[in-house]
């Protein structure tokens, strides 16, 4: 099964309510989720403050159709809980996974800014 990394029907359902702010909504979730990303980074021994920030993150991803990303968010919200360590992998794969999705949206920005 192949995995999904950016659902255009949640892109397309946004862009119909959304109208003319769209591009500025995939700008602030760009810039948020850059952030966030960095945040994890910081954090990444810190399982407390990494299921905090995967659980903000979580959310702003699936609103926006970012399916894979959201589901790692979730699963490091979920093994933060109790852990002490190792979290760091799952970081990594949140990083890589973000920096997937991003050119897909700045595309989708792109394409809606004209």
């Amino acid at each position: 099964m192949a995995e999904i990394h950016l659902d255009p029907n949640v892109l397309s359902g946004l862009q119909e309510v959304m109208e003319a702010e769209y591009p500025r909504l995939l700008e602030t979730f760009l810039h948020d989720s850059e952030e966030r990303v960095t945040a994890l980074r910081k954090a990444r021994d810190d399982a407390k403050a990494l299921g905090r920030i995967a659980h903000s993150f979580k959310g702003s991803s699936g609103n926006l159709g970012a399916v894979r990303l959201a589901q790692l968010c979730e699963r490091l919200e979920a093994e933060s809980v109790g852990a002490q360590a190792g979290l760091g992998a799952l970081v990594d794969q949140i990083d890589h996974e973000f920096a997937l999705v991003r050119p897909l949206y700045e595309s989708e920005r792109e394409r809606f800014s004209l």
